[in-house]
């Protein structure tokens, strides 16, 4: 999946972050004038922080899907957000904390590795700060550490056309209760207009950081992955211009079956682009033999295909045991096998007279008698569904003599 520098410069990366956040956090305990006690405590702990960090970004490489978005890609952009938040996080402990901006950095960390890295990274951040703090204590931790895991879980799946208003909106007003609340619970303060301004202060900072870095990541992240899906999805790409060259019936039989699988995704509302790229690629290979999924995934890795794609392409090619399928599967799994049938009987007899409906009908019978469909997630109104957007194809089918 990746090239030997490629590893080792990752490798340098997390070391070079291990050793960054220790560092920084024993020059600050020294500045803050801290007890050698206090210096010891908070490096150690500093230092078991990022190492738990490393281990959860080492794992996530190693599981398919562990990073959000195109992360595993560029793990290089969470290392860079890390190190700077490090130095950060001890500059915040000499700022009051009213006044730190971790619900944002709790969605940066998050949306640049995945949501649970995102939420251990953040909260060893507040970490850091609350034990640099004169005073520091528990309450801070419960005031930011809250108000970044609701933020986190409002917006981890982005899409290009997501609305971030309303998880924006009730992620600010969530932090803004939360700050009050500290000053009422935990500093013991009256209720008054002027315990207001820091939380205002707090929000317009939270807002303006996410403004700017959600619009960057649609920008340069989520509209990315769907100039990738824009360019692995034209016929004219080079793995298919390929495959074009080696075998023309397989090739037509790929790009036939997208043309199906596509209208039934974006019948039912699913990840078309998914499903019509995996429409498209699950057999690329077949000509040299290779359909397994360890043989071909380099293919998929090396093309730098979308996350989401990829998963696809693994449950298709090499479903888990057991393991429910979805419904892009099956939208895969019921266009291949329609289209695989037209052409072979058209190949066998250029002027056959075909019942698409009987055909079809027949297909799918076969598939619930074997019992298929228990494997996919997918319900009866799903599946009358597919039926009814196969049918409606009778046109296109006669296009295949």
């Amino acid at each position: 999946m990746e090239s030997e520098s490629g590893a080792k410069k990752i490798k340098l990366y997390y070391g070079g972050i291990f050793l960054l956040t220790g560092l920084a956090v024993l020059a600050f305990s020294f500045i803050c004038g801290k007890s050698y006690e206090e210096i010891l405590r908070n490096t150690i702990v500093s230092l078991i922080i990022s190492g738990t960090v490393i281990f959860m970004l080492l794992d996530a490489y190693d599981r398919e899907g562990g990073f959000a978005y195109d992360n595993s890609i560029h793990r290089e952009r969470f290392v860079a957000v890390y190190a700077v938040l490090v130095i950060l996080s001890c500059l915040l402990s000499l700022v009051p904390n009213q006044f730190w901006p971790y619900m944002a950095l709790f969605v940066i960390l998050g949306l640049f590795s995945n949501t649970e890295i995102g939420l251990v990274s953040g909260m060893g951040f507040v970490i850091i700060s609350v034990m640099l703090e004169d005073n520091g204590n528990y309450s801070e931790l419960f005031m930011y550490v809250l108000a970044g895991m609701v933020a986190l879980a409002l917006l981890r799946d982005l899409k290009e056309n997501t609305a971030i208003g309303f998880p924006v909106a009730i992620s600010l007003m969530l932090q803004a209760v939360l700050i009050v609340a500290y000053n009422v619970l935990f500093l013991n303060r009256s209720l008054s207009i002027s315990i207001l301004i820091l939380p205002i202060m707090n929000i317009m900072l939270n807002l303006v950081i996410l403004l700017i870095f959600l619009n960057m990541f649609g920008v340069y992240v989520l509209r990315r992955t769907n100039d990738r899906y824009m360019e692995i999805n034209d016929t004219e790409y080079a793995l298919l211009s390929k495959l074009k060259e080696q075998n023309k019936d397989e090739y037509y039989r790929a790009i036939h079956t997208a043309y199906i699988a596509e209208r039934i995704a974006l019948g039912l509302g699913l990840n078309d682009r998914a499903v019509k790229c995996c429409s498209y690629y699950h057999r690329i290979a077949v000509t040299d033999g290779k359909t397994s999924w360890d043989e071909v995934k380099h293919i998929y890795y090396d093309n730098h295909f979308p996350d989401e794609a990829i998963a696809f392409l693994h449950e298709y090619i090499s479903p888990t045991a057991g393991k429910v399928k979805t419904k892009e599967a099956l939208a895969l799994n019921l266009s291949e096998t329609v289209i695989a049938s037209v052409m072979y009987l058209v190949k066998k007899d250029k002027d056959v007279k075909i019942n698409y409906d009987q055909l079809i009908d027949k297909i799918l019978e076969k598939k619930e008698t074997d019992g298929e469909l228990n494997d996919y997630d997918v319900t009866f109104n799903e599946f009358s569904q597919m039926r009814k957007i196969l049918k409606k194809e009778k046109l296109y089918y006669d296009f295949l003599r």
